[in-house]
């Protein structure tokens, strides 16, 4: 296939650009903006596991002890501006239980209808489908805290896993979609084949990869046809 006659997948910016400026922080939302991102990811966690407390802008509790986080209220105020205007947003849920407040969130900053709200577990996506239908989500897979194939002691067994996930993937993907319960799949690098991009595409849904670090990489997934890449660095992304 030559070059020209491909579709460049949406460029999201992970946490921003945090390969540029801390990640989840204004920024690194700016830093994303001015590399031509599409869209920015931002993560959601609440201040307490069990789902209370302030709704903070953090991956995980470690970026809550190192730092003082952005609120979202104060994340989704300054990307409601006007600078940001044209850019859409992927608000990553990172835990179950707050779902709901997250969805009044966006919608007290009038956000709904450039948001798109992924995460790894389908029944809190369930409940803001119900409340929410017009509100796109994204199940990311697979569902799991780090990248276990990069540790020595845990290499080997990962990836025979991985081997059967992405055998399995492709068929589950299609029916969701297709059931309506989302309107992308997020998949992580690893997971993604042809068989997937097709089914996809079948179910009538996007195909976000997450999170891709290495320019050659990007290039291989934009010939696959994938419909967005997520990265720390907007930089590796070919000029427009």
């Amino acid at each position: 296939m030559a070059e020209s006659s491909l579709i460049r997948p949406r460029r999201v910016g992970h946490k921003g650009a945090a390969h540029i400026e801390p990640g989840n922080t204004l920024a690194s939302f700016h830093a994303a903006l001015a590399h031509g991102v599409d869209m920015i990811e931002l993560d959601v966690l609440s201040e307490h596991p069990d789902g209370s407390g302030r709704l903070l802008v953090a991956h995980d509790y470690r970026d809550l002890r190192r730092r003082t986080p952005l609120s979202l209220e104060q994340a989704l105020e300054h990307l409601s501006g006007d600078a940001f205007a044209e850019t859409e947003l992927d608000v990553d849920v990172k835990l179950p239980g707050y779902e709901l407040r997250v969805l009044d969130t966006l919608r007290h900053f009038g956000l709904v209808s450039r948001t798109l709200v992924s995460g790894m577990f389908p029944g809190g996506l369930a409940l803001i489908r119900s409340a929410e239908p017009a509100l796109r989500l994204g199940w990311s897979v697979p569902r799991v805290r780090r990248d276990y194939t990069t540790d020595a002691l845990t290499a080997v067994p990962a990836l025979a896993m991985l081997t059967g996930y992405r055998a399995m993937l492709p068929r589950r993907a299609r029916r969701a979609l297709l059931e309506g319960r989302f309107d992308a799949i997020m998949a992580h690098w690893r997971v993604v084949t042809r068989a997937l991009v097709r089914a996809v595409a079948a179910g009538g849904g996007d195909l976000y990869v997450w999170t891709v670090d290495d320019a050659a990489q990007i290039d291989r997934l934009t010939a696959m046809g994938v419909d967005g890449i997520i990265t720390n660095d907007p930089r590796l992304f070919a000029p427009a």
